[in-house]
């Protein structure tokens, strides 16, 4: 699923800014949203206040601060950084910097936890600077890093005014309202969430479980068996299947929930509990991605074992069925990304690094 709104523009004519006046380029070379575009999308506007950065590449919205590919040989030999966040961006910045000598200082952001391949070692040694997006893909990187966790919008992803008429107008029943989001495949976990919630939810009457998201075509054949699978097992009316939103939407789906679950068997980094709990909601999540250093375990969530099912409906259980915890923890959620996650917070840490790096040159 996409991360979040990021409505930080002003309307009209795509957003230009004069080639003397960049000083960072965030490239985005895949067309499909993903991950990394939406990080671009949600940073550049916000850090574009601050200094002169731009994206490049396909996919992008029009109001985004931009170049345009074709233009990067041509800029003036001025020192710039060119902040890769893929190995296709770490490869053309390569390129620019020793084939049309462009000055350009290059850093790479990694949220990868995985073994790197030969190839991407050999990328990642050429860069000048390395960002690693979590602790745990720190330990996967064989160079210094620095730790630089993502951020969110705090005011787009915030508790509801009024969830009860925001549920009525989303066409969702007041009930106990249990979300699960993002793309449906074996990888997030959509499976394991599901079967965590055919375990409790006989015994949970006036609770709902929602699964919102997007499954690519090789991956329809899984979600129908879910859903055959909620069917047989007499759910249907409580296990709810629905389709992916656009962007600007995302934040009210958060609002109207009362516990959040994040059952991936893998992740990257995964924005999906701090975008619950900056919207006032508690989270279940197993320990993958950067989920571990996302949540106060206990306050605001509980951390289980991936591929736990049991562990996963016992956790979600043990929330649901103390509703003063539920309170606490929604306040706590909203505090605790307030505190640490803010996405101004993200976007000045990469600034100091950008100056750093322009000052080194």
């Amino acid at each position: 699923m996409p991360a979040q709104n990021p409505d930080r523009k002003t309307a009209g004519a795509p957003a230009r800014i004069p080639t003397g006046s960049i000083e960072v380029i965030a490239p985005n070379l895949k067309r499909r949203l993903s991950g990394v575009t939406s990080t671009i999308v949600r940073l550049v506007p916000i850090q574009a206040e601050q200094m002169g950065v731009v994206a490049t590449g396909p996919g992008l919205p029009d109001y985004l601060p931009h170049i345009a590919l074709w233009k990067l040989p041509f800029l003036s030999r001025r020192t710039r950084v060119w902040h890769a966040r893929r190995n296709v961006e770490m490869l053309l910045g390569l390129v620019l910097k020793n084939l049309f000598r462009s000055k350009l200082k290059l850093l790479f952001t990694s949220a990868s936890q995985r073994q790197h391949s030969g190839y991407t070692k050999w990328l990642i040694s050429r860069m000048d600077a390395v960002i690693a997006t979590s602790h745990k893909t720190q330990s996967y990187l064989e160079c210094d890093a620095t730790v630089s966790h993502h951020g969110i919008n705090t005011d787009d992803f915030q508790p509801a005014g009024d969830r009860t008429a925001l549920r009525q107008k989303l066409g969702l029943p007041d009930d106990v309202l249990i979300g699960c989001y993002g793309r449906i495949r074996h990888q997030k976990g959509t499976d394991a969430f599901v079967d965590a919630m055919i375990r409790i939810l006989p015994d949970l009457p006036g609770h709902t479980a929602l699964v919102m998201g997007r499954a690519t075509e090789k991956h329809t054949a899984f979600l129908d068996g879910l859903k055959k699978r909620v069917a047989a097992e007499g759910l249907a009316e409580r296990i709810l299947f629905l389709p992916e939103v656009p962007v600007h939407q995302v934040a009210a789906w958060y609002q109207v929930l009362d516990l959040f679950v994040a059952p991936q068997r893998w992740e990257g980094f995964g924005l999906t509990p701090l975008e619950a709990m900056a919207c006032g909601v508690p989270c279940v999540a197993t320990r993958v991605g950067a989920f571990e250093e996302l949540l106060a375990d206990g306050a605001v969530g509980t951390l289980v074992a991936r591929d736990d099912v049991a562990a996963l409906a016992e956790a979600s259980m043990a929330w649901l069925a103390d509703p003063e915890r539920m309170v606490a923890g929604a306040s706590a959620a909203r505090a605790h990304v307030l505190a640490h996650f803010r996405i101004e917070g993200e976007a000045e840490r990469l600034i100091a690094i950008y100056r750093d790096l322009l000052e080194q040159a």
